[in-house]
């Protein structure tokens, strides 16, 4: 298996990084540290719990207007951004573990939240 690697020197955008990059780049990351024993689906979930926390932590006592006026305020950004990328690498990571297809995982959702919320009847309904 060939694996990409997304050094800093290669900031690179969602247009132009697959999905299985991201997985070949986080399981490079674990395995030079050999942290695979501690990568198993118990210890990640609660990992990505912890870091989703982590991520709601930032958004604290702040009201819906704060927390949108935060797209122009560059530390704030940053703090979400890495907070954000720490979910999403525990994410890619259990994938990598379980085997799970992301894309395909994703698409079959999309597919039973569209028989389940049909846009018809829940169109502009948070609930």
């Amino acid at each position: 298996m060939a694996t990409v690697s997304l050094g800093l020197e290669s900031r690179r955008t969602d247009s132009e990084v697959t999905l299985q990059a991201l997985k070949n780049r986080v399981r490079e990351f674990v395995s030079k540290r050999g942290w695979e024993k501690y990568h198993n689906p118990k210890d990640l979930a609660e990992a990505i719990c912890i870091e989703a926390a982590e991520l709601l932590e930032v958004f604290q006592w702040a009201s819906v207007e704060e927390a949108l006026s935060w797209r122009k305020d560059s530390s704030k950004m940053g703090s979400l951004r890495e907070e954000l990328a720490d979910v999403l690498i525990y994410c890619l990571s259990m994938a990598n573990t379980l085997g799970i297809d992301l894309s395909e995982a994703v698409f079959r959702k999309l597919e039973k939240n569209e028989e389940k919320y049909p846009a018809e009847k829940y169109f502009g309904r948070a609930r």
